[in-house]
């Protein structure tokens, strides 16, 4: 039954792709690799490339493309079109990668080169060479997008400028064959789609999608102004006219010691906290030339275990009421402030006003790329100026390998729920493109990635961290004590006031006088822990 769906399913692609190839017509350049591309595609000569290119098929399937064999090589091939394509109306670039065998650190992006200088030869392409547009996945450490880069000669410089857009979309992290389409529109407009779906939409000139922007500011600071020396940018200043309180004590200490404690009954002076394990015997093979001096190990006195404690005792501190630590005057308005200072604004020199960008012709596409993993299958490269006849190769040719991909996965997958547990994982994935989580983009795909690659193991947390946030929910909801009654008065003789540790000291100066002289008369009354000596 799943094999008839799956054959109906491929003859509608099939019909509707034709129909759309039809309704179409053929594309400006167009590069199936079903045929070898030794002749076609140049590979470079120069010295750090490299890595082999080979003609292979896709795995699993009769389809060609361009490979990347090797590990951990720079790679350079270029192919020169017939005529150079002009970015004037709508223009498509389209072209599908596989990662057979994953991506961790590597780029699958293509350039396309503007003319080149005379003499420039396919076999001379690197990573010199100048592009229009380069295009595709790149992955590696804090990087994970899919780029999208523009070179734009400013016509009042003449120099050319790179414009990176903002917030690309992510990376697949699948073994699937995937397709990338960028389309440029006469009206601005850039739109990036990932297998056929809008993951980001850009304009050329917005001062928001494009790093830098495209357009340039009207004005810009003064590098030659400079703050005067009497300028003052100081809001809040010491009241010069402040004395410091007679009474004001900056020596007196934070803690002092607790006059009011006294040493609990049964308190073991003599005895150490820890003694010689008296169980514990001397190595056979113990030389005390090589070793040195054997010694038994340390054990808790079994002594101090019945008694408050042992060792040297010390009056626990306290905070000290006549501590206010150093004094500093009360800030007063300013009344010299001025402001926080900038230098004026000129007229910028390189500003320029556009209603189009002026984007160099595109003739010639390489790829140039370093990569850590080979297996990188490139195929099916096209450039035209019809969005249909993008659709339909992405219908015909892209399409079936990708559901036959799909359905090899399903079949390998031990249960359904591992199918579902992939597709809400490529769902999330999603969430790393919204741009208000862009600085923590790299760690949410990579947890993603580690999802999708341990399911059972990612289940098993999610599912403890949700019981973990029920269960605090419940107590807060459920959970309260009932008020206490006071306690009753002690009997005899109180236990000594227990020490307080240091570390606990600032945290205790934040809290209100009250509270503090509250704790004071608890602690007093409270039973007190065993002391070791060795507090202070």
């Amino acid at each position: 039954m799943a094999e008839r769906e799956m054959s109906a399913s491929f003859l509608l692609l099939l019909l509707a792709s034709s129909l759309l190839r039809i309704c179409a017509g053929d594309p400006l350049f167009y590069e199936s690799f079903d045929e070898p591309f030794e002749g076609r595609w140049i590979a470079s000569e120069k010295e750090d490339y490299k890595g082999i290119w080979k003609h292979a098929k896709s795995d699993g399937h009769e389809d060609y493309g361009l490979l990347v064999s090797e590990t951990a090589r720079k790679y350079a091939i270029v192919k020169e079109l017939d005529e150079p394509t002009v970015l004037k109306d709508t223009t498509v670039l389209q072209f599908e990668v596989r990662f057979q065998n994953g991506l961790e650190c590597g780029g699958a992006y293509l350039k396309y080169l503007c003319p080149q200088d005379a003499g420039w030869t396919p076999k001379g392409f690197d990573n010199e060479s100048p592009y229009t547009i380069m295009f595709g996945p790149d992955k590696c450490g804090s990087t994970n997008k899919v780029h999208f880069i523009f070179q734009h000669k400013n016509p009042k410089t003449g120099k050319f400028v790179e414009h990176h857009l903002k917030y690309p979309p992510s990376v697949p992290s699948d073994k699937f064959t995937h397709i990338y389409t960028a389309i440029l529109k006469p009206d601005n407009e850039l739109r990036i789609l990932i297998d056929g779906e809008e993951k980001k939409k850009a304009n050329f000139l917005s001062t928001n999608d494009f790093e830098p922007a495209l357009i340039l500011l009207k004005t810009i600071p003064d590098p030659d102004d400079k703050k005067p020396d009497d300028w003052d940018e100081r809001a809040k200043i010491p009241d010069p006219d402040a004395l410091k309180p007679d009474d004001w004590d900056e020596d007196a200490p934070m803690e002092i010691e607790d006059e009011e404690a006294v040493k609990p009954e049964g308190w073991l002076d003599d005895e150490p906290e820890e003694i010689d394990d008296p169980e514990a015997t001397k190595p056979e093979d113990w030389d005390d030339e090589e070793d040195g001096e054997w010694e038994a190990p340390k054990v808790d006195n079994p002594k101090c275990e019945a008694a408050p404690g042992c060792g040297e005792w010390k009056r626990p501190m306290k905070r000290n009421p006549t501590y206010k630590g150093k004094w500093h005057a009360p800030l007063i308005d300013n009344p010299n402030y001025k402001g926080i200072w900038k230098p004026q604004e000129i007229d910028n020199p390189d500003y320029f006003e556009l209603d189009k960008p002026d984007i160099e012709p595109i003739a010639a596409i390489g790829i140039e790329i370093w990569t850590m993993q080979d297996g990188i299958l490139f195929d099916n490269v096209l450039i035209d100026t019809d969005e249909k006849v993008a659709e339909s190769y992405r219908l015909e040719a892209w399409k079936p390998k990708y559901e036959v991909e799909k359905e090899k996965q399903k079949a390998e997958e031990p249960s359904d729920v591992s199918s579902d547990w992939f597709s809400a994982v490529q769902a999330c994935a999603q969430i790393a493109d919204i741009a208000l989580l862009e600085p923590y983009k790299i760690k949410i795909i990579d947890v993603i990635e580690k999802a999708e690659k341990q399911p059972n193991l990612t289940i098993g947390v999610l599912v403890s961290i949700l019981v973990i946030f029920a269960t605090v929910i419940f107590k807060l909801l459920f959970g309260r004590k009932k008020p206490q009654s006071p306690a009753p008065p002690a009997a005899t003789v109180a236990p000594a006031a227990q020490p307080q540790n240091p570390d606990s000291v600032e945290s205790e100066v934040l809290g209100s006088s009250e509270e503090k002289e509250e704790e004071g008369k608890d602690d007093v009354s409270a039973p007190r822990p065993r002391r070791s000596r060795r507090e202070t």
